[in-house]
This record gives C-alpha cells, sequence and structure tokens, in this order.
C-alpha cells in the first residue's frame, strides 16, 4: 500500500491507483477549466489562481505534467493543484479526480477515514430530514405567520419546491423528530442544527424562522440560513462550518441555475433575490451567501458559465462588495458584467416592482468592468472644475492601461471622449504614456519575472549565486535524465558535497528513492508543501541543456575538482604543522598530496 500524506490525516492508496488516476487527468485540461492558458512554446502561461498578478507567471508544462508560478513560488502535480484549489484534502481531491476519470476508488480499510465518512453520511441524512420537515411544517395550520410572509412575497408552490423552502418549529421539536429516526446525539450535534446547553439540554438551533436549505452543485442540503418574520434581530442566521459545509465554498440556488442555460449567471447577495428571480422566470440567479465573494465562489462561477452578471444591492455595502468581486473574477480570467438598475434598493424589489422583462433587459445592458470603474471615479467630482477633470483623466488612463485589447480600449476612448467631452488626443497621451512606463522593462514570456512578495516558510541561505544555481541544474538533471545521469553522478557527486541543506535534503531522498527502482514521480516523495513548490519550480526551469552527457561530465569534474581541492588544501594545512608529525607521516602527506596535485592536473 502507498501512503500518503494529506492536509489532515493520512491516507492509503496503491502507488498504481494512484498512477492510474493521475495519468487520467491531463493537467493542461484540469487547470484550464480554472486558468486561461495561452500556449507559448513547450508550456502553457496563464495568470496564477494564488495570487494576484497583471502579467501571467504561473506556467504549466504538458510534458512534465507539473505546474509553477514564477511569482509566488507555488507548484506541483495536478493532485497538488486540485487539492490547493479546492481546498481538499489528499482522499478528497483522489476522490475528486477519480470521478472526473470515471475511476472507481476502493472503500478504505481505515478506521478514523471510515468513521468520518460515516458521520458526513449521517449529517447528509439528518440534513434532508430537516429540509423535510421544515417543508412540512410551512403549510401546517401553526404556521400562519410564515404562510402570510410567503403570500406577501408571491411565492408558488413550485418555487417552495425547487428551494425547498420551510419554517422551523418550536424549542425541540427538530431534535426529537431527529431521535425519533434513531440518530445519536454525537450524529445531531454534528449537523449544526441543535446546540447543547449548559446544564445539558438540547435546543434546536433554528427556531420560528423561515427556512432556505443550502445544497450544493450535487443536490446535497449542506446547511440552511434561516430568516425571522418579525423586526427581532439578527435578521438572518445560518449555520456555521461543520463536517459537510464550509462557509464561502458553496453558492446558494447553483444546484437549481445548473439546469438552464448558463451561458450567464447572475450572482445576487440574498436568498430573496434569487429566489424573487427564479419565480419570475429568471432561473440563472445564484446568492453568494453573504455580500463578500469568495475565491471559491469565483471558481464556481468560473467552471459553470460563460458569463458572470453582478447583480449586488444598490446600497453601500453592495457596491463595496462588487469591487471586491471584481478583483476575485477578474484575477480569474472571468467575464463579467456590472447590472445598474435604477428605482429599487436590490434586484428582488426591483423585479416586483417593474416586471421581469425590464429586468432582463438591464441585465442584457449591464456595464462592463471598465465602464463600472469610470462610473465609481465620477462620483464625489466636480467635471466643470479644472482639477477634478485633469484627476479624472488621470484616473481613467490608470484603469485604460490595464486593458489589453486594443480595439476594446479604442472603443472605451472614444466613448469616453463623447460622454465626457475629453479630447481623445490627450486620453490617448495619457494612456500610451502609461503603457509604455509598465511595458519598458517586461521580460520574454518563457521566464517571466514577477513583484510578489514570496513568504516562504523556508529561508535561502546565503550561498554563491553560481554554487545555487549548479546544485539547481543536479537536481534537474537527476529528476529529468535518471537513466543518463544516476549511474555516473551518485557515487562521485555525495549529499556531503551539497552545500544548501534545503538541496542537501533532495537530493538524499532522490537517491534513497531511485535506489529502490522509484524514477518516477519525484514530487510523491516528498510531503512538506514549500520543498515542493521549490523542487516544481527547479522543474519547471529551463536550463537549456543541449547535450545532457558533457552537461553530467561537466557537473562531475567540477564537483571531483572542488573535492580534490579541499583535500588538497587540508594536506597543506596539516603539512604546516611538521613540528607535530613524525618523518613517515611528513612522506605519508606528501605522497597523498602529488597523487591529488596529479588528479587536479588530469581534470579539465
Amino acid at each position: 500500500m502507498y501512503v500518503k500524506k494529506g492536509l489532515k490525516k493520512l491516507v492509503r492508496y496503491s502507488e498504481e491507483l494512484i498512477e492510474e488516476i493521475r495519468s487520467n487527468n491531463d493537467i493542461v485540461d484540469v487547470i484550464s477549466q480554472y486558468v486561461i492558458l495561452k500556449r507559448s512554446g513547450r508550456n502553457f502561461f496563464g495568470l496564477c489562481p494564488f495570487h494576484k498578478e497583471k502579467s501571467p507567471s504561473f506556467s504549466v508544462s504538458p510534458d512534465k505534467q507539473i505546474f509553477h508560478c514564477f511569482g509566488c513560488g507555488v507548484g506541483g502535480n495536478v493532485i497538488h493543484f486540485v487539492s490547493k484549489i479546492e481546498n481538499l484534502d489528499f482522499k478528497d481531491t483522489l476522490e475528486l479526480l477519480a470521478n472526473r476519470a470515471n475511476i472507481q476508488l476502493p472503500t478504505l480499510n481505515n478506521f478514523e477515514d471510515d468513521r468520518k465518512a460515516m458521520l458526513k453520511s449521517k449529517v447528509y441524512q439528518i440534513n434532508e430530514e430537516a429540509a423535510k420537515f421544515y417543508h412540512e411544517n410551512l403549510y401546517k395550520p401553526t404556521s400562519k405567520q410564515a404562510q402570510e410572509y410567503i403570500k406577501k412575497r408571491k411565492l408558488d408552490n413550485k418555487t417552495l419546491k425547487s428551494f425547498l423552502i420551510g419554517y422551523s418549529g418550536k424549542f425541540d421539536e427538530l431534535y426529537r423528530l431527529l431521535k425519533s429516526k434513531g440518530f445519536n446525539e454525537e450524529e445531531i450535534l454534528a449537523s449544526s442544527l441543535v446546540n447543547k446547553t449548559d446544564d445539558g439540554k438540547y435546543i434546536d438551533r433554528f427556531r420560528r424562522r423561515l427556512m432556505f436549505p443550502i445544497q450544493d452543485v450535487k443536490g446535497r442540503v449542506i446547511a440552511f440560513g434561516g430568516r425571522v418574520l418579525d423586526d427581532s434581530k439578527p435578521k438572518y442566521i445560518n449555520s456555521p462550518e461543520n463536517i459537510v459545509y464550509s462557509k464561502g465554498r458553496h453558492l446558494f440556488g447553483l444546484n437549481v441555475a445548473k439546469k438552464g442555460d448558463t451561458k450567464k449567471i447572475i450572482i445576487v447577495e440574498g436568498y430573496m433575490d434569487a429566489i424573487s428571480l427564479y419565480q419570475r422566470g429568471i432561473t440563472n440567479v445564484v446568492a453568494s451567501l453573504g455580500t463578500a465573494l469568495t475565491e471559491q465562489q469565483g471558481w464556481l462561477l468560473r467552471k459553470n458559465c460563460e458569463q458572470v452578471i453582478i447583480g449586488y444591492d444598490a446600497d453601500g455595502a453592495g457596491q463595496a462588495a462588487i469591487l471586491r468581486g471584481l478583483e476575485i473574477l477578474q484575477n480569474m480570467g472571468c467575464d463579467m458584467r456590472i447590472l445598474q438598475i435604477y428605482g429599487a434598493k436590490d434586484p428582488d424589489e426591483f423585479v416586483n416592482k417593474y416586471g421581469p422583462e425590464r429586468f432582463l433587459k438591464c441585465v442584457d445592458s449591464a456595464i462592463s468592468l471598465v465602464e463600472f470603474k469610470v462610473k465609481s471615479l465620477k462620483q464625489g467630482l466636480d467635471l466643470e472644475n479644472v482639477n477634478d477633470k485633469i484627476k479624472f483623466l488621470n484616473q481613467i488612463a490608470k484603469i485604460l492601461s490595464d486593458v489589453d485589447n486594443n480595439i476594446e480600449k479604442e472603443i472605451y476612448i472614444d466613448k469616453i471622449s463623447n460622454e465626457y467631452g475629453i479630447s481623445k488626443e490627450a486620453i490617448y497621451a495619457e494612456v500610451n504614456k502609461l503603457t509604455y512606463s509598465k511595458n519598458k522593462d517586461i521580460k520574454i514570456l518563457e521566464k517571466p519575472v514577477s513583484t510578489y512578495v514570496r513568504k516562504d516558510k523556508i529561508v535561502e541561505e546565503k550561498v554563491d549565486e553560481a554554487v545555487l544555481r549548479r546544485e539547481k541544474m543536479l537536481i534537474y538533471i537527476i529528476v529529468t535524465y535518471p537513466e543518463e545521469s544516476l549511474k555516473k553522478i551518485k557515487d562521485v557527486i555525495t549529499v556531503d558535497l551539497i552545500k544548501l541543506d534545503r538541496n542537501k535534503q533532495i537530493i538524499k531522498k532522490l537517491y534513497e528513492e531511485f535506489e529502490k527502482g522509484n524514477s518516477n514521480n519525484v514530487l510523491d516523495y516528498f510531503t512538506d508543501p514549500e520543498i515542493i513548490n521549490y523542487l516544481s519550480g527547479i522543474m519547471a526551469y529551463d536550463f537549456e541543456i543541449t547535450d545532457i552527457n558533457k552537461c553530467v561530465e561537466d557537473l562531475i569534474n567540477i564537483y571531483t575538482k572542488e573535492k580534490l581541492v579541499n583535500m588538497r588544501n587540508i594536506i597543506i594545512k596539516q603539512l604546516d604543522d611538521t613540528k607535530n608529525l613524525t618523518k613517515e607521516e611528513i612522506v605519508d602527506l606528501e605522497k597523498k598530496l602529488n597523487d591529488v596535485i596529479l588528479k587536479l592536473a588530469k581534470i579539465k
């Protein structure tokens, strides 16, 4: 059995199975679901999903099946990428990739994993029972207040059923129901639907609230949101994170939206915004479960639609959320638009007030990121004032200098010129000045350079740059050309000759594994993410080796010469202390010194 340390626990699968999963998930295909990649030479490049950047420094190698960001330093194979981007442990990552490749995973004979899997299964069952209980409770005579609210919001039975909307009961009604269904206290508490008081009593988390089950993309109920029906606070309470629910990794209504046309997905703030739009035939709507869009939610949108329409509330919090969401979606390469509505505070109020047709017209006329930024700049400025107008122009130029498409840039300049009475020549002049300033120091794409400050746990030791490059090249050759290099190198370039501790650790492990006959998937030999990042960087770098045999020979000569020079210096130092040496010892040292000198002379 192959043992792999994931982020959370020890997981056991055969080496053959892991390799089968990895080989059936081409790294370019997988990463392309998350990052827009463009071929450059033998590799692909794109904007790194793990740090903010404007120039692509994220490299994917189809030949080596690895990725590496030359900016933030993160790297690895397809398993490492999916684990990081989806925030999954090793077992869950393998499950995702195995499912993608239609590979059946065996059941692990591991008590802790089995216990956790059983508990998760029970929590899913509890959530389903709770959703059913809440939904049925909505129609009972005792739920008159909730029914009046539903009537007021004009929600029909189809909508109520589609979203499993319900009403929570009193005190401990759900707890008693779950106990009658055979669930124990550990399972019930793990669901976060019931709390245990200090005096040992069990009380429902949600009481007398309109209930909105939160479902994942598979349609499984994973959490709940509850709304009060009066003016009491808090207005909404939500399930905390638990064994099946991770806040910020899901989108309310995505399981419903996926059933329709998902070329466009409208993202709104609240449950009722999404539900009201659905009620009126606009089904491609999801809610972010709060105002702040997360990266994980951004990836969900990126994977499930071609264009994202941000339809957050028109208040200050909503506008601030738009800006945060724009940054996240922009970094992911999403085609995004911003919904502009007037005469209502949110999409829910707008669609009820003006109807779905007018709302869809607003969707069709949603503005671009550039237009939204320009419009935001205008607020608080008096364009009749010369200083404000100059400030406005300078800020516009900064925004337009980030637009890569020249046709798109020209359209924006023409539009801004006509709308704000600024000559196109003046805008072009400022934009070109900024564009030139940004691009004059750009390096070639094959070896990108980023200004991102890496926060590696491992601090580079102070070694000569030539020595560092030499040791990295040694690692690269061993990993890339094991058959051509290993036998020649291993006995000559011993671990003790390596200067940098990190490189010494890597080379020692490579020697050990290759001795066992393991020469594939070298990244799997290491569990420290910093080592994996560092090694993937070496593997991704182009050392421009044209003759591998000559390169190996040169490295052996360098290390052999260095070893001999050290020996020579030690002998010379010993000979300096002749007072403490016998005549025989001196003769022996001199003989050794001559041998070393002769060997040095033979090295080219």
